[in-house]
């Protein structure tokens, strides 16, 4: 008669039976009893500890990749919601990026226009002393010839800095346009403007006529109120060229500002904690180890119904 009592702890007659098909099950549970079931078929303790080896796989996988990008939300996968948002963020510092340039190539254009302003400045003073000096009645006429020789030069010389105040294409002194404008905002809604400063001879500014001379006295002493004026008015006109190239330094200095407060920000959302990183690597990897040696023990399991047979 078959001996029950011989049967290792834990097995059923059922399964000791010949023909009968073992449990796939790793436990069986009897009475409240948990008892350990042999299976050739199945290895659940096997199963539970690749089930676990291959989180902490994907876990560690996932940690490196923080690791070699520096990002804990590199792509959509990552985390869709967060990288929207960053996505998001990325187009409007791009953006802003646009504006600074765009307010830098109108700030040149500025600065052009105030060297060339300056240096008419500083030839309108030139041709007031030689329009006083030529109006002394007691000049001799090779004295006064050889001064309206200089006064012509340095007229026509406004005319030369005027022509070649030009930056990517504008001049803000020539009468060629009436203003320079730039982005102000990301989306390009908003623009900043600078009205430009016509300085040309004859002109509005610059009144002093562009065939002026100082060929006798009495030309030279009605020059020298013009002159006085012209002057008068160029600097009025370099003071506007300078409010609007501050507002421009203003601007591009808040524009800046804005973008590295977004580039942070964009970091807070996405870059990864790397001492964190480094902390969870060395805790996957053990735990890696660890899930390796589990699931070789557990693949060692069905051995044991050898031991049965012999």
């Amino acid at each position: 008669m078959f001996n029950r009592n011989l049967l290792p702890f834990g097995t059923t007659l059922a399964n000791a039976c010949v023909g009968k098909t073992p449990k796939s099950t790793l436990l069986d549970t009897q009475n409240g009893e948990t008892k350990m079931s042999f299976s050739v078929n199945t290895n659940g303790g096997a199963l539970v500890a690749l089930q676990y080896l291959t989180t902490t796989q994907a876990q560690l996988d996932q940690t490196r990749s923080h690791i070699n990008s520096g990002m804990k939300v590199a792509t959509a996968r990552d985390d869709g919601a967060i990288f929207a948002i960053a996505q998001n963020q990325r187009a409007s510092v791009a953006g802003y990026s646009a504006v600074i340039n765009s307010i830098n190539n109108a700030t040149s254009s500025i600065d052009v226009a105030l060297s060339a302003g300056q240096s008419i400045s500083d030839l309108l003073i030139q041709l007031k002393t030689k329009a006083l000096a030529a109006a002394d009645s007691s000049l001799d006429t090779a004295s006064r010839n050889a001064l309206n020789s200089n006064f012509t030069a340095l007229r026509d010389q406004i005319t030369t800095i005027v022509k070649n105040a030009v930056f990517n294409g504008f001049n803000l002194v020539d009468g060629s346009t009436n203003q320079i404008t730039a982005l102000a905002s990301a989306d390009g809604s908003r623009r900043i403007t600078t009205a430009a400063q016509n300085m040309k001879l004859s002109g509005a500014v610059v009144t002093l006529k562009s065939t002026a001379t100082i060929s006798t006295q009495t030309k030279a002493s009605t020059l020298v109120a013009t002159i006085q004026t012209s002057l008068t008015n160029v600097n009025s006109a370099l003071a506007k060229l300078s409010s609007g190239a501050a507002k421009f330094s203003i601007q591009v200095t808040f524009s800046q500002k804005l973008s590295d407060t977004l580039t942070q920000g964009i970091g807070n959302l996405v870059d990864a904690n790397m001492a964190q990183e480094s902390a969870m690597l060395q805790s996957l990897q053990v735990k890696q180890q660890l899930g390796v040696q589990a699931l070789s023990i557990a693949n060692q399991a069905p051995q044991t119904i050898l031991s049965l047979f012999r």
